[in-house]
C-alpha cells in the first residue's frame, strides 16, 4: 500500500513550535525509548550509473531507495529496506536482517532471500547481480515521532542531519559526521487515505513550502566535490 509522504523544511523556530502543538494532542511513537526520541542511522546505496541519486536530481516521478537502518547507535535491531516513491506516495518494504548480513551486502555480496518480488532481500540481491549495487553514503539523524490512529498519521520531526563517507564505519558508536547545516530540520507528514483535518490544522504556521526534500541526495552532495 502506498503512503502519502509531505516534507516541509523549518527553521529552529518553527519546529519548536510545531512540535510543542503535535506533542500537546497526539501520542509519542511507542517505539521510542526515550522522551527526547531516538536516532537514524542509514547506509544508501546505489548503483554504478548512481541511478538512485540521478533519478532524485531530475525529480522523477517513480524512484527506488536502497538502504541499510539501525537506532541510537546499535546493530541490535539492523533493517533492510527499499523505499519506493511514486510521486507524493510512498511504499517501503522492510525486513531485519543479522550483523553478518548487513556486512556481506556492505561488501558487495548477495545474501539469502525468498525469491519474491516484494522481499527487499531479493530487490538488493537483483540490484547488486545487474546493476552493481554498493553503499555510497551514511546520514544520521535525531526523530521525533508522534502518531494518530485515524488515517495511520505520523508526524516526524528530523534534526542534525548529517552524513559521512567513511562507509567501513557504519554501526560504530564513534564515527564521525559532517553537518548539513543548511537545511538540518525537516518535518514529514505521513498518512494513509485521509488526515484528520484538526492535524493540519496543528501544522498550519502559514510560511512552509512543502518541498521534495531528500536526505539521501544532501548526503551525497557533501561528498561530489
Amino acid at each position: 500500500m502506498y503512503r502519502v509522504e509531505d516534507k516541509y523544511c523549518c527553521s529552529p523556530n518553527e519546529m519548536f513550535l510545531l512540535q510543542r502543538r503535535i506533542g500537546a494532542v497526539l501520542r509519542p511513537d511507542a517505539n521510542e525509548s526515550n522522551p527526547e526520541g531516538y536516532s537514524i542511522i542509514s547506509l544508501y546505496f546505489d548503483d554504478l550509473e548512481d541511478s538512485c541519486l540521478q533519478d532524485t536530481l531530475d525529480g522523477n516521478e517513480r524512484r527506488n531507495k536502497y538502504r541499510i537502518r539501525i537506532y541510537n547507535n546499535s546493530l541490535d535491531m539492523i533493517k533492510l529496506e527499499v523505499k519506493e516513491k511514486l510521486d507524493s506516495r510512498i511504499r517501503k518494504r522492510s525486513k531485519r536482517i543479522t550483523e553478518e548480513e548487513m556486512r556481506r551486502l556492505i561488501c558487495g555480496e548477495r545474501i539469502e532471500d525468498s525469491a519474491r518480488a516484494d522481499d527487499p532481500a531479493t530487490m538488493f540481491n537483483l540490484a547488486i547481480a545487474s546493476r552493481g549495487l554498493k553503499p555510497k553514503v551514511i546520514v544520521a539523524y535525531e526523530r521525533k515521532a508522534y502518531v494518530f490512529g485515524p488515517g495511520n498519521t505520523r508526524i516526524t520531526f528530523d534534526r542534525n542531519i548529517r552524513a559521512s563517507s567513511r562507509i567501513e564505519d557504519f554501526g560504530k558508536a564513534d564515527l564521525v559526521y559532517d553537518y548539513i547545516r543548511e537545511q538540518d530540520s525537516v518535518l514529514e507528514v505521513k498518512y494513509d487515505e485521509f488526515i484528520p483535518g484538526f492535524v493540519l490544522q496543528l501544522l498550519e504556521l502559514g510560511n512552509m513550502q512543502q518541498t521534495a526534500y531528500s536526505k539521501y541526495r544532501l548526503g551525497r552532495e557533501l561528498y561530489l566535490g
